[in-house]
C-alpha cells in the first residue's frame, strides 16, 4: 500500500458500525412473548428475549399478530438456532441467512421489520454483556428529544381531532397524514394553529389514487398553507413533481429508505425498524452526517421496548428535529392528562440499548 493511500485511509472517519460490530455476544436462550393492549389481541406485538442466564436483550417484532395471523411465526420462532457465541456482526450475518417466514410476506419491507427484532435484541444484549451504553459504545452524547404527535384527522376529516389535543397540550407539535378528502377550509383551519411541522402524503406505499384532481388540489393547498413544513413521501406523479419543484429543499422521504444509497433528498425520515439492520442504520447515520442531510426519526407503530429504542436513537443523532417518537400514549384517540411533554429528557446512560 502506498504512503499516499495510507494517508487517505487514515483521514477517513471511523464508521459507527465498526465501533459495535465486534462486540462479543453470548446467547444461551431465547424466549418470545405476545403483548397486546387490553381487549385488543389483534394488535399484539411479539417481544424477543435473548439471555445468557444473567443479562437480557429485548427486541420488538413490530408486525406482531397483524403479520402472523395464523401464529405460524410465533410457533416457529423458538426453534430458530440463535444460541451460541457470536460477535454482533456475525450474529447479524447469521440472522440474515435464516428463513424467518413460514409463508412469504406480502411486502418486502416486512422482512426488515422482523429482522429488526433480532438485531435490536442482539445489540441490547451485547451492550449489556460489555457493560456499556449505546451512547458510550458509539461515542455519542444523549440530548433531550423534541417530538411530534403523528396522526390523521379522521374519516371524515375534522379539525376537532387536532383541537382536542391542543386543548390539553397547547405546545404539542404535529406530523399529519394528508388525505385528498381534506377540504381547503379544513387545511386553512389546521394551518392557522401553527402547530404542524410535517405533512405526510404517504405517496410511496403503492396505494392507488382514486381521485387525482382532489389529490392535486390538496397538494396545492398544503404547499401554500404550510410554507415551513416538511413534505414527506409525495406521490410519484409528474403533476406533483411540478408542484413541489420550487420546494425541493423541504421534501423528505421515508418509505423508500432502506440503505444509505436510497437517500436522494436533503431531509430524510430515519426509521430503524423499516431499515432492519443495525449496520444499515448506522451507515445511514454516517452518510447523513457526512453529506449534511438533515435527519428526523420515525417509527412503525412501536409500542413496547422498541419505542424507547427509537427515542434513544433520536436523542443520539437528531434530538432537535421533528421526531415522530412521541411516547406511546400519544397514539390513543383521546389524550389523558399528565403525559410526558416535548422534549423528552433522557435518563443517565445505562448498559444496553434502552431509553431508560
Amino acid at each position: 500500500m502506498s504512503s499516499r493511500l495510507r494517508h487517505r485511509l487514515g483521514d477517513m472517519p471511523e464508521s459507527l458500525w465498526s465501533r459495535v460490530a465486534d462486540l462479543p455476544l453470548t446467547i444461551a436462550e431465547q424466549r418470545w412473548e405476545s403483548v397486546a393492549p387490553p381487549g385488543e389481541p389483534e394488535h399484539g406485538r411479539y417481544i424477543l428475549h435473548l439471555t445468557d442466564g444473567t443479562s437480557e436483550g429485548l427486541g420488538e417484532e413490530i408486525g406482531g399478530v397483524m403479520m402472523d395471523e395464523d401464529g405460524a411465526f410465533l410457533a416457529l420462532a423458538p426453534s430458530l438456532p440463535l444460541a451460541g457465541s457470536w460477535t454482533l456482526a456475525s450474529f447479524s450475518d447469521h440472522v440474515a441467512g435464516l428463513d424467518l417466514w413460514p409463508a412469504p410476506p406480502e411486502w418486502d419491507m416486512a422482512r426488515r421489520l422482523r429482522r429488526w427484532a433480532f438485531e435490536s435484541a442482539a445489540l441490547d444484549l451485547a451492550l449489556a454483556q460489555s457493560g456499556r451504553s449505546l451512547a458510550e459504545a458509539l461515542g455519542r452524547t444523549s440530548a433531550p428529544v423534541r417530538f411530534v404527535n403523528s396522526l390523521g384527522l379522521g374519516d371524515p376529516p375534522a379539525f376537532a381531532t387536532l383541537a382536542r389535543r391542543l386543548e390539553r397540550y397547547p405546545a404539542l407539535r404535529f406530523k399529519l397524514d394528508a388525505e385528498p378528502s381534506w377540504p381547503a377550509s379544513l387545511i386553512a383551519e389546521v394551518a392557522a394553529t401553527g402547530a404542524v411541522d410535517v405533512v405526510d402524503f404517504k405517496g410511496r406505499y403503492g396505494i392507488a389514487v382514486e381521485d387525482e384532481a382532489a389529490l392535486l388540489a390538496m397538494y396545492r393547498e398544503v404547499v401554500a398553507r404550510f410554507p415551513d413544513a416538511i413534505l414527506e413521501d409525495p406521490h410519484d406523479l409528474p403533476e406533483v413533481a411540478e408542484l413541489l419543484a420550487p420546494h425541493a429543499a423541504r421534501v423528505s422521504f421515508d418509505a423508500p429508505i432502506a440503505t444509505a444509497a436510497d437517500i436522494t433528498t436533503t431531509i430524510v425520515n430515519v426509521k430503524p425498524s423499516r431499515i432492519g439492520s443495525v449496520r444499515a442504520l448506522l451507515d445511514i447515520y454516517d452518510h447523513c452526517e457526512q453529506a449534511g442531510v438533515r435527519m428526523y426519526g420515525g417509527g412503525m407503530g412501536e409500542r413496547e421496548v422498541a419505542r424507547g429504542q427509537i427515542e434513544l436513537l433520536a436523542s443520539l443523532f437528531h434530538p432537535d428535529s421533528t421526531n415522530d417518537v412521541a411516547p406511546s400514549p400519544y397514539n390513543l384517540a383521546d389524550l389523558v392528562a399528565g403525559l410526558p411533554q416535548s422534549p423528552l429528557v433522557p435518563s443517565a446512560p445505562a448498559p444496553g440499548f434502552r431509553w431508560a
